[in-house]
Formats: structure tokens, C-alpha cells, sequence
């Protein structure tokens, strides 16, 4: 197990550009390389305020002409930091192992576009993914949201705003230690809120720039807080054990089967917020990961 340390280390310094650069030099340290796969395509979503970047990866298994399922993915980062690039190993690791083209998304960070320019930029590419299937060669009906940390909020957020709305009728949600509720401190916030990676110290620096103003009880940052969850899509949950938001992650997996939503739910053991983009340096993470994707080939019938 990691334990010691924070993000992005003890020189501290709540800055979006530095906490940015600390996030690339973690990911140039401790993700995956040389991950083989099909082929990457950048690509932008035009939209009437410029364009939204999004990076397509095809699983090495599958032909470049094949029709396959899909996973519309938003990178973690607190809605402040992280990046495509800084989860790149994660995502060619998840596309091989799911057999399913993987979409990460380019979303706007804060504190330049603060809440809610990320959940409306993550729905508008998920909507327009999913009317645009058949050009990016994606089956409509096996599509899949998923996201890690503060990008597994927004997945949840998009299912959620799908349903309300009556937009894409998406075939899987997959939160890896997701953020559910803002608008209060869990147990294991309390117990592993310092020197386990993530601290609270730089959450509530990026609470400042991500959403200052705003009612953290809203449903767009605290999926948790919805009053409704029947009718959601099937949802696989993963938290770690070292985690603070473990509970959080946890209590949203109950609250999605309390309202009929099928769930798949794993703790990993020994392991920190932030190990599924660590694999270069942790071996568990390896595994995980392929566990991840195979359940998510499963479900969406790869």
C-alpha cells in the first residue's frame, strides 16, 4: 500500500498551473507505458463556442472498421487539474480489456471555467457521442458513461441529467472512487483525510476554484443528494480501502440498489485514491484495471 504523502507533495503551492504540472509529473512518474492499442484519434466535437476535444482509443483487438461498444470517459482531477494525457495509460488499459472503443473527454477546467462548464460540457459530448454513434462506429445501445474521482461524478451526473431530460438512454455507468457528496464529511474522510495521497486540505483548495458560490448540495456536484435514483443505468462502483471518499462511493452504490438499480460494487484492498492511474508503480492497479474492463465487456456484451 501507498500511504504517506499528498497531492501534489509537500511543496503545496494552490495554484491551478502548478497543481496541473504536479499531475503531469505524477502521471510521467507512476502510469502505465507502452500500453499497445488498435489506433488513437484526436478529434473535436464542434460545438457554436468553439470545439471540445475528445481522444478516441480502438481496443488492439478490434478492426478499425468494426462496430463495437462504447465508453464515453471524463478524467479525474477535482474539476481543476488532470487532463487526457495524465490518465492516457488508464484509458488504452481500459479499452483493451473492455473490447469497447474508449472516448475521453477534453471537459474545461476551473478556476478559468468554474461549475457548471464541466457537467454541461460532459453531457454535450456524451449527447452528441451517442447521436453520432454510427460515424464513430459505436453500437447506440451499448454505450457506457464512466469516470474517475471528480470525472466519476460527472459520469453519475450525466446519467442522471439523461434520465431527467430524456436524452441518451446510455447502457452502463462505471464510478472508480467517485465523488458523490460535497456537502458533507464522511467517516473515512475523518480517518483518511491527511497523509493518504489525497488530502482534504487540496480538496478544499479546489472546492474554491471549482465551485465557489455554489450550493455544494447541488445534485450536478453531489449525485448523492438526488432525491430520485430509479431508472438509472446499471452501475459498476469502485472505491479503495485508504481512500476518503471510500464511504461516499459506497453509500451512493447502496443508494442506486435501494432504488432498484443493478450494482456491481468492489473495495479495493491496500489501495489509495488514485492507484487505478498508477499502474506503472503498482501492480494491484494492473489487475484492477483489466477486472474493470472485463466486467464492463460483460455488461455491455463485447
Amino acid at each position: 500500500m501507498l500511504a504517506a504523502g499528498t497531492l501534489p507533495a509537500a511543496d503545496f503551492d494552490p495554484t491551478a498551473p502548478h497543481m496541473r504540472q504536479a499531475m503531469l509529473r505524477l502521471a510521467q512518474a507512476v502510469d502505465i507505458k507502452g500500453v499497445q492499442i488498435g489506433k488513437i484519434e484526436e478529434r473535436q466535437i464542434p460545438r457554436c463556442s468553439g470545439s471540445l476535444a475528445i481522444r478516441v482509443y480502438v481496443p488492439a483487438t478490434l478492426h478499425e472498421q468494426q462496430e463495437s461498444a462504447g465508453i464515453v470517459y471524463f478524467h479525474g482531477g477535482a474539476g481543476v487539474f488532470g487532463s487526457i494525457d495524465t490518465h492516457d495509460g488508464l484509458c488504452r488499459m481500459l479499452a483493451n480489456a473492455s473490447g469497447s472503443r474508449l472516448i475521453a473527454v477534453n471537459y474545461r477546467l476551473a478556476p478559468e471555467n468554474p461549475f457548471p462548464a464541466a457537467v454541461d460540457d460532459s453531457y454535450f459530448a456524451c449527447e452528441w457521442i451517442y447521436e453520432n454513434a454510427r460515424q464513430l462506429r459505436l453500437d447506440p445501445a451499448r454505450i457506457a458513461v464512466a469516470g474517475d474521482s471528480a470525472g466519476g461524478t460527472l459520469a453519475a451526473v450525466v446519467c442522471q441529467q439523461a434520465k431527467r431530460v430524456g436524452g441518451p438512454k446510455l447502457a452502463l455507468q462505471v464510478l472508480l472512487c467517485p465523488v458523490t457528496d460535497l456537502s458533507q464529511v464522511s467517516e473515512s474522510w475523518a480517518t483518511y483525510g491527511e497523509n493518504y495521497f489525497f488530502d482534504r486540505k487540496t480538496l478544499d483548495w479546489a472546492v474554491t476554484q471549482y465551485c465557489v458560490g455554489t450550493d455544494l448540495a447541488d445534485i450536478r456536484i453531489s449525485p448523492l443528494r438526488a432525491a430520485d435514483l430509479a431508472g438509472l443505468p446499471p452501475a459498476h462502483i469502485h472505491t479503495a480501502e485508504f481512500d476518503p471518499l471510500r464511504d461516499e462511493g459506497q453509500a451512493y452504490a447502496h443508494a442506486l440498489m435501494s432504488a432498484g438499480v443493478p450494482v456491481r460494487y468492489v473495495c479495493h484492498p491496500g489501495m489509495i485514491h488514485h492507484f487505478y492511474c498508477m499502474a506503472g508503480a503498482i501492480s494491484y492497479a494492473q489487475g484492477a484495471i483489466v477486472q474493470a474492463g472485463e466486467a464492463i465487456r460483460e455488461a455491455l456484451g463485447a
